[in-house]
């Protein structure tokens, strides 16, 4: 009778236990999207020698600046999809002392397959 008792446990722990890994996908788990979203085309507009106002007013304020001056604006965009892998998409800009944007380094590259 105690066989059988235990044995009834450890099936049934088991069913509980092999039932979590599909019940996941079932439980709704929202998409949480963080940060600047730029479109590809935003990304396109900007080009070196232009202005911080100028490029403000193409993609908007930054997400961060650089902590030890303003000569770097990140633009940073999270996207954690419900039950997928998390990607971030970072573009750095690089200004110089007279305000005038001399680097762009975007990081996974934004293109037009998005």
């Amino acid at each position: 009778m105690r066989c059988k008792t235990l044995t009834a446990a450890a099936v049934a722990l088991l069913m509980l236990t092999a039932g979590c890994s599909t019940l996941e996908k079932v439980v709704y788990r929202p998409d949480i999207n963080q940060g600047n979203y730029l479109s590809p085309a935003d990304v396109q507009k900007i080009h070196t020698g232009m202005t911080k106002q100028q490029v403000a007013y193409v993609l908007g304020t930054p997400m961060l600046h650089d902590p030890f001056g303003s000569d770097v604006w990140y633009y940073v965009f999270r996207q954690e999809p419900g039950h997928e892998g998390i990607t971030q998409q970072t573009l750095t800009l690089t200004f110089n002392q007279g305000g005038e944007l001399t680097n762009i380094d975007n990081k996974p590259k934004l293109s037009d397959q998005q």
